[in-house]
């Protein structure tokens, strides 16, 4: 008896990346995913901790530092990556630039340019970004610059090959309750998030398939509650920020990256 059977598609095998540098501010940097020791871990040290459990020997850097503007990223971080040479490279910068009171976007726009222009061709696979956006005022005030910024990220990695990951779009990533208190940051379910989205932009097989999904609904925090969460972040967060870009200065002054070298890839939490 004959049957009619639909051929099975062979499984798509698993990306061969041997080593990742990550380039950027905080975001890649790990805040505010807090180890117990005071150090960040972040999307990027979990996407490097994924990729080395599938190769051996796989080596990682991260030579991203809080606070940098998308030159400061260009100038101290790009050349470093570009002598490294890994397989993939990820480039994150020029939010922090959009958040100044003044900001030159032709300039943003010729630093990315540069900086993709050297970095593609060094790197096997470059992975660019549209950063998700917290839901909230500071997001609305600072949206249309955010955009520009994505618009400008998306034709650079359409000319040059570059792998976009949409966290921008993705609705769970807008929710408040994925980011820390500072209100800046991603807390360590957002790090998390991000780093199986990059992982599955990469083309591997996806381990969770509802992180775009937002989370379960829950009860807001009572009004007073929430006005004692606005006073407290404005005192040790808002007004500290705004000191410094009164005065010029950043919150990674005098900070080194985490992880300079591109070496085997270590976990840092053992």
């Amino acid at each position: 008896m004959q049957t009619n059977s639909t051929p099975s598609t062979p499984a798509q095998p698993s990306p061969a990346y041997t080593s990742l540098v990550a380039l950027g501010d905080s975001f890649t940097e790990g805040m505010s995913d807090l180890l117990p020791d005071g150090s960040y871990r972040g999307w990027a040290d979990l996407l490097a901790g994924r990729m080395a459990a599938r190769t051996p020997d796989f080596r990682y850097a991260n030579l991203a530092v809080r606070g940098k503007l998308i030159g400061q990223i260009v100038h101290e971080q790009v050349d470093v990556a570009v002598t490294m040479r890994p397989d993939v490279i990820t480039l994150v910068g020029g939010l922090n630039d959009t958040l100044r009171p003044k900001v030159d976007m032709s300039r943003v726009r010729d630093l990315l340019t540069e900086a993709v222009e050297r970095l593609a061709p060094s790197c096997e696979q470059l992975v660019l970004m549209r950063s998700p956006g917290r839901q909230g005022p500071v997001l609305e005030r600072f949206r249309p610059r955010m955009e520009e910024l994505f618009t400008i990220v998306e034709g650079l990695a359409e000319r040059h090959g570059a792998l976009i990951v949409d966290l921008y779009g993705a609705p769970s990533l807008a929710d408040p309750r994925l980011w820390d208190v500072d209100r800046l940051h991603l807390t360590a379910e957002g790090h998390r998030r991000v780093a199986e989205a990059v992982w599955q932009t990469l083309g591997y097989d996806p381990e969770d398939t509802e992180w775009r999904t937002p989370m379960a609904a829950t009860v807001p925090p009572a009004w007073l509650a929430r006005r004692v969460a606005d006073a407290r972040f404005a005192r040790q967060h808002l007004l500290p920020w705004i000191g410094r870009r009164l005065t010029g200065r950043s919150s990674g002054d005098g900070l080194v990256a985490k992880r300079p070298d591109l070496l085997p890839y270590k976990d840092l939490t053992d």
